[in-house]
C-alpha cells in the first residue's frame, strides 16, 4: 500500500542528518537499506543539508538506479558568503550524485531577515532559472515569523518544526497562511527530537522540570489507546495544511516501524491537549546551549 494511495494526507519524507555519522562500509550498507525500504512504501522525498557533505556523499553511493527518490538540500549559512553558498548547493548536487533536485531551501530564515536577504534570494532564483532546482524555499523556525518571510519572498517550499508537542505554528495560524498562499509546507521535528519517547531519566538537565507534564501526556495517549508513535505521526500527516511530514531514521526496522504506523487508523485526540508550552522544550537548540 502506498502512503500517495492515502487521501489528504502529508507525504512521508526522510530526513537524512543521522546519515553523517561516522558509519564506514557498514553504515553505507544500512542506509542502502533504509532506501531500499522507503522506496516500495511510497517515501521518495529525501531532506537534505549542504551542512552534511558525509550524509550527502553516502546517499550519493547509494542510491538505486533508477532512482525513485526526490531530493531537497538547504544551504549552508549566509555567514560563509554568498559565493561559497552558491558553490556548496552547486556541490550538493555533485555530492549526491544528480543532475538536479527538486528543493534548495535557505538553511536558516534568519539569513534572510538580515540587509543582505534579498541577495542570497536572488542567488536561488537564479540556481532555479538554471534549471539545478526545480523549486527554492527556507527553513524556519517559530520565531523566524515564517509566514511573513513568505509574504516578502514568495518560496515554493517552506520547512517549519511542527509536532503533537509543538502547535505553535498550528495555534497561531502560521500554518493557514501558509497554505493560504500557495506554499508548500513541510513539516519536520515531528517526533521532537525525541522527546516523547523519552523516560524521566532520560531527559536532559535543562527539560527536568517538562517531565511531569510529558509524563501526562503519555498517560493520556495511554487511556485513549493511542501509541505515541502513531499518534505523533497521525498529529503530523493529517494537518490539512501540510504537503510533506519528515522523519529521521537510524535504521531499516526504525523506518519500517514508522512506515506501519503511519498506515494506522488515526486515533481519536484532544490534540490540543497534549500540546507542551515550556519554550526550553520546544527548542532543542536551547537543550544544548543550556546543557552546555
Amino acid at each position: 500500500m502506498s502512503l500517495h494511495s492515502v487521501p489528504n494526507r502529508a507525504r512521508l519524507g526522510l530526513g537524512t542528518a543521522q546519515f553523517a555519522e561516522p558509519r564506514g562500509r557498514g553504515g553505507e550498507a544500512e542506509i542502502r537499506a533504509i532506501l531500499d525500504t522507503a522506496a516500495p512504501a511510497g517515501v521518495t522525498l529525501v531532506d537534505t543539508s549542504a551542512a552534511y557533505g558525509d550524509a550527502e556523499r553516502a546517499l550519493g553511493r547509494s542510491w538505486p538506479f533508477p532512482s525513485p527518490f526526490s531530493v531537497i538540500t538547504r544551504t549552508v549559512r549566509l555567514s560563509e558568503g554568498l559565493d561559497r553558498l552558491e558553490h556548496r548547493a552547486r556541490r550538493s548536487l555533485e555530492r549526491l550524485g544528480i543532475a538536479r533536485a527538486e528543493g534548495l531551501l535557505v538553511q536558516s530564515a534568519e539569513d534572510l531577515h538580515g540587509p543582505d536577504g534579498p541577495a542570497l534570494w536572488a542567488r536561488l532564483e537564479r540556481l532555479k532559472g538554471e534549471g539545478l532546482f526545480q523549486k527554492i524555499g527556507f527553513s524556519a523556525h517559530a520565531e523566524d515569523d515564517p509566514a511573513t518571510l513568505a509574504r516578502r519572498y514568495n518560496p515554493d517550499v517552506v520547512q517549519v518544526p511542527v509536532s503533537m508537542l509543538d502547535q505553535r505554528l498550528v495555534a497561531d495560524g502560521t500554518l493557514d497562511k501558509l497554505a493560504a498562499q500557495g506554499v508548500e509546507v513541510h513539516l519536520r521535528s515531528v517526533f521532537l527530537k525525541g522527546l516523547l519517547f523519552m523516560d524521566r531519566e532520560a531527559l536532559p538537565a535543562c527539560l527536568t522540570h517538562a517531565g511531569p507534564r510529558l509524563s501526562r501526556i503519555r498517560r493520556m495517549l495511554a487511556e485513549s489507546g493511542a501509541d505515541p508513535l502513531q499518534a505523533a505521526l497521525s498529529f503530523a500527516m493529517d494537518r490539512p495544511e501540510a504537503s510533506a511530514a519528515i522523519v529521521g531514521v537510524a535504521s531499516a526496522a526504525e523506518l519500517r516501524a514508522v512506515i506501519a504506523a503511519s498506515h494506522q487508523p488515526a486515533p481519536r485526540l484532544d490534540w490540543a491537549a497534549l500540546s507542551l508550552e515550556d519554550r526550553t522544550a520546544l527548542d532543542p537548540r536551547q537543550w544544548v546551549s543550556t546543557a552546555a
